[in-house]
């Protein structure tokens, strides 16, 4: 028998015979319960970090993004945005969803960690402070260093 049958006895009322018979009935489906939600706290900070950054109110930082400033004063007390808000949010900081996830024991959702320059670069060429030339040698320096970091790490496993 499958989780979602049960069985059920019920009684055959006819004079005749008194049996009981046994009829599987579906049960209706259990819905799984999300094991990852958003980490709102996170996601508040990263707003907050980048808002400050451009000296936008919170008002003008929810009018930039495209949801409407409750929003804001939702994720301010905690409270998750939707799904639409979520995405529109995200896509704001330039940042990838998962990096806001938690599962449910509270832990961050953390797959294999991408090499920092793959997430520094597209920052790093989205700044409009920085020419071409600019983002090419920052992006040597910061290569050198995790080279050299990686290096010592090495060394001192050994």
């Amino acid at each position: 028998m499958s989780n979602n049958v049960r069985k059920i006895k019920l009684a055959h009322d006819c004079l005749t015979c008194r049996t009981l018979i046994e009829r599987e009935e579906p049960q209706p489906r259990r819905r799984a319960m999300a094991r990852t939600h958003i980490n709102v706290a996170a996601l508040y900070a990263a707003l907050d970090v980048a808002r400050t950054a451009r000296r936008l109110s919170w008002r003008q930082l929810a009018a930039e993004v495209g949801v409407s400033p409750s929003t804001m004063t939702r994720l301010a007390n905690g409270n998750r945005p939707d799904v639409d808000a979520f995405a529109a949010l995200v896509r704001w900081l330039r940042a990838p969803a998962e990096s806001f996830m938690i599962d449910s024991e509270g832990t961050e959702r953390a797959a294999a960690e991408p090499e920092l320059l793959v997430q520094l670069a597209p920052l790093l060429r989205a700044r409009s402070d920085l020419n071409e030339d600019d983002v090419k040698y920052l992006e040597e320096v910061i290569g050198a260093a995790m080279r050299r970091f990686a290096t010592e790490r090495d060394s001192r496993t050994r």
